[in-house]
């Protein structure tokens, strides 16, 4: 059994469709990080940088619990543990980690980024806005010729498109017309009809903040001095 930590955000569904694709036993423990719960003693054991997601396998390497936190390094795991969507060796893996790369060094930050000029900022920064949006549209571009090239991210369907599907279901509020990118379109669409990846959005679906403005205690556990505080 997996203990995942978790809350209903791209990072987070990430690891819920992983889960449903390879048909693991799960259990989901929230992280309501809204309220402050991802700066709890017992959740920084397991995820020292106070971010969801993060798990602990029961059953890890040798029968022994396995705790991880950080999205990218939970696929790899996941993956090798269950022999699915991360090829053994060879080209197919190092493309597929490439892609997975590009998305933990790229798409989700500067996503990230353009998500909370263009929606959370208290202030409209004209220069961060016109920023972050540009290059939301850049990556959207890259992905968009790769996909022209190739079905998947990696060739196959894999970690690597898991990793990066979730953070554009936002594309509006990025700024981003998806049918401007007819590749990632196809693509986007063809991932989502997948029925493990819908049940994996599922998870916590009746959570979260639903779009809608954050409370100013909210706002102050996310984005002011209680995220910077020494613990």
């Amino acid at each position: 059994m997996i203990d995942l930590y978790t809350w209903p955000t791209p990072n987070g569904h990430k690891i819920h469709i992983a889960l449903e694709e390879m048909g693991l036993a799960y259990a989901v423990h929230a992280v309501d990080i809204g309220e402050g719960d991802q700066f709890k003693p017992e959740f920084l054991k397991i995820s020292p940088n106070n971010r969801i997601p993060a798990i602990v396998d029961q059953d890890g390497p040798k029968g022994k619990p396995l705790s991880l936190f950080e999205s990218g390094a939970i696929l790899i795991y996941l993956a090798e543990k269950t022999g699915q969507l991360l090829a053994p060796s060879g080209n197919a893996r190092y493309i597929a980690v490439t892609w997975l790369m590009f998305q933990m060094g790229n798409i989700g930050p500067m996503l990230g980024q353009t998500h909370h000029f263009r929606t959370y900022a208290p202030e409209k920064i004209p220069y961060a806005i016109e920023r972050y949006t540009n290059e939301a549209k850049r990556l959207y571009g890259v992905l968009d010729r790769r996909l022209g090239e190739a079905e998947y991210l990696a060739g196959d369907y894999s970690i690597a498109d898991i990793a990066t599907f979730p953070w554009l279901r936002s594309w509006e509020r990025q700024g981003v017309t998806l049918s401007d990118h007819r590749n990632v379109e196809r693509w986007f669409h063809t991932i989502e009809a997948r029925p493990a990846v819908q049940r994996g959005l599922q998870v916590l679906a009746d959570r979260g903040n639903k779009q809608q403005p954050f409370t100013d205690r909210q706002r102050e556990i996310l984005f002011g001095r209680t995220q910077y505080e020494r613990r």
